[in-house]
């Protein structure tokens, strides 16, 4: 499997050392091991944990710089895509944020057991993205899987520095999705700067990464509550 694993990620031109390689299988056991009892992710077989969660996550890697970045990973769940870029690029100063703190305890044990440094948060984003502790704290702020964009650039952008980035890692929809989100992005103070589709080697998987970089700051009405901003996105 540890060869597995490298030759997967030389093919999207990652090239891990043993550590790395070692940290990747030790994830995804503890994952496994963790999903019997909360509900992680449906997907549990190794080579699949290695292409649909690592792989997938640290593509970003192809369309930012994240070299000693400060970043943020909203509603980070099971850890994706923010761990597996972490593991995949040590210099990441890497926060997790998420509002239930048994996935944090789990993310706890992964970096404890890999010997990695992470900053774990317990919270909601809409809560946090007002605190002047976190607000436009980050050069990243990135999410997968949490919402659609209209939305989730409300969550994300209060996070970013202006001129830094919000990543987001979305399915075949997101250019739909961007055309709901423009007034959304430019009333946060973001410009669509680049979307890139990202077919993962040896799969029919395919997935766009939509970045948006913060060309202001952010209004200090923003983010609203959450119900607000479910109800009526921006």
């Amino acid at each position: 499997m540890k060869n597995f694993i490298y030759d997967y990620f030389k093919k999207i031109n990652i090239e891990l050392n043993q550590k790395q390689i070692e940290d990747f299988l030790t994830y995804k056991d503890i994952l496994v091991q963790w999903n019997k009892v909360m509900n992680l992710t449906g997907i549990t077989e190794t080579k699949e944990v290695v292409i649909k969660h690592f792989a997938d996550s640290v593509t970003a890697l192809e369309i930012a710089d994240f070299k000693n970045k400060t970043v943020i990973d909203v509603g980070t769940g099971a850890g994706f895509p923010g761990l597996p870029l972490k593991i995949a690029e040590p210099s990441i100063n890497l926060t997790l944020l998420d509002s239930l703190t048994k996935r944090l305890n789990f993310l706890e044990e992964v970096c404890n057991k890999i010997d990695t440094k992470a900053n774990f948060v317990h919270g909601r984003a809409e809560d946090l993205g007002k605190d002047l502790n976190f607000r436009e704290k980050y050069d990243i702020a990135l999410s997968r899987a949490v919402a659609p964009l209209n939305i989730l650039a409300e969550f994300d952008l209060p996070f970013v520095k202006v001129g830094g980035l919000m990543i987001a890692l979305k399915g075949p929809s997101a250019y739909e999705e961007i055309e709901n989100a423009k007034s959304a992005i430019t009333e946060l103070g973001g410009e669509i700067s680049l979307v890139k589709e990202v077919n993962l080697p040896d799969t029919d998987l395919k997935h766009n990464i939509v970045v948006i970089k913060k060309i202001k700051n952010t209004s200090e009405k923003y983010p609203r509550r959450a119900k607000k901003i479910e109800r009526n996105p921006l």
